[in-house]
């Protein structure tokens, strides 16, 4: 299965980085190919070293204006032109999309991910990898835009907020296994 993951390129706290490892372990050993926004630093660069060490392959798309920051020596590297076809190739070269701790980047990728998916536009299964609590605020608001009539499709049609990496992992693979 090809899981892309968003993620900050920031170098974060352990507390953030110890699971993110553990996620990417996971999913290395299980045969999985990481797609990625190529980075080869921060917490990007973390989930990227632990998928090759337990044997996964990886996928980067980067793009132009980061390209000197991508990962060398990856099994495949795209460079996009603008973020917003940078978000379209990611999209397309993955079966399913995990959203990790980051900042407005990547609250941008996972919300785009979710619009499209509210509009039928794919069906792929999104988890948020909610550690260390760092998504309950989120969870909160997209539970009062559920209640207050703004989502059109159930929060838990659209994505599943997960805990931890075992759970996320678990999840995907049954969805995808299901289709």
């Amino acid at each position: 299965m090809n899981i892309c993951v968003f993620l900050s390129a920031a170098d974060l706290d352990e507390r953030y980085t110890a699971p993110a490892r553990d996620f990417a372990r996971l999913l290395g050993k299980a045969g999985h190919t990481l797609v990625w926004g190529g980075s080869d630093t921060g917490l990007m660069k973390v989930v990227a070293d632990g998928v090759e060490e337990a044997g996964g392959r990886l996928v980067g798309v980067s793009v132009d204006f980061l390209a000197h920051k991508a990962r060398p020596g990856v099994d495949e590297m795209v460079v996009a032109k603008d973020l917003a076809e940078r978000k379209a190739l990611l999209l397309a070269k993955s079966d399913a999309i995990v959203v990790m701790v980051g900042g407005t980047g990547t609250l941008d990728e996972a919300t785009e991910i979710l619009e499209l998916k509210k509009h039928g536009k794919h069906s792929k299964p999104v988890v948020v990898l909610n550690t260390a609590g760092f998504y309950d605020g989120l969870k909160d608001q997209f539970r009062r835009m559920e209640e207050e009539g703004f989502l059109p499709v159930p929060l838990a049609g659209l994505a599943l907020f997960a805990d931890d990496a075992p759970t996320a992992l678990a999840h995907l693979e049954e969805n995808i296994a299901s289709r």
